[in-house]
């Protein structure tokens, strides 16, 4: 009996160990999420035009997870250039996956890249 009850007790501190390591690792990951900000950068072919661009912007801006950024007031299709960028902070790598096939549907995309808004 004292056996049974020295494993139940091994067992039950062993699960509390678990969880303890889970709940610190969740409170780690939330706390580098909020430390990274990762965006998607499409790239487009040569010739593209910002008008073209914006368009592509605008049709793939209702993608879950993928929050198109702010355009610049300067950039009105025919002066400046901008990169078209979507948050993707709190994107799941399905959300992804869709903002991928929404953009593969125009020719003028060549892809997207995945960074940190810093640039890496």
């Amino acid at each position: 009996m004292r056996a049974l009850r020295r494993v139940v007790g091994l067992r039950t501190a062993a699960a509390a160990a678990i969880a303890a390591a889970a709940l610190t690792l969740s409170g780690c990951a939330k706390f580098d999420a909020a430390m990274s900000q990762q965006e998607a950068v499409v790239s487009f072919n040569n010739g593209t035009t910002q008008a073209d661009m914006i368009k592509v912007r605008n049709a793939c801006a209702k993608v879950p997870g993928a929050t198109p950024e702010a355009i610049p007031p300067s950039v009105n299709g025919t002066t400046g250039t901008y990169d078209i960028r979507f948050r993707v902070d709190q994107a799941s790598d399905a959300d992804i996956a869709r903002l991928s096939q929404c953009l593969s549907k125009f020719k003028s995309v060549q892809g997207i890249n995945l960074e940190q808004q810093d640039g890496s």
